[in-house]
């Protein structure tokens, strides 16, 4: 694993409820990659291979605009060490969901 990103889509629509079905639909395709992902409250986080992952969220976008807006925008960020080891979603987040 040489990266991982947080993507946050936000689908153009009218409703909450439009912008929560759209979001579970990236989510769902985000789920059926294979991916090591976490879902946040504003954003997923993706670990694995970079030019993977650059593809992943390429489709999220796509996806979104297949499920019914015409607009989304998608607000990423990446980790990326070609040569290195990334923290994974675990060492970042474990600690904080422990005894709870």
């Amino acid at each position: 694993m040489n990266a991982s990103v947080a993507i946050q889509v936000l689908p153009h629509v009218a409703t909450d409820e439009e912008v929560v079905r759209i979001v579970d639909e990236v989510i769902d395709y985000i789920r059926s990659t294979g991916e090591t992902y976490y879902v946040g409250p504003c954003e997923t986080a993706i670990e694995g291979d970079y030019d993977k992952l650059m593809e992943i969220v390429k489709q999220c976008q796509l996806i979104a605009i297949k499920a019914g807006c015409n607009k989304v925008s998608t607000y990423v960020k990446i980790t990326y060490a070609p040569e290195e080891k990334v923290l994974t979603i675990d060492e970042k987040v474990t600690k904080h969901h422990q005894n709870q």
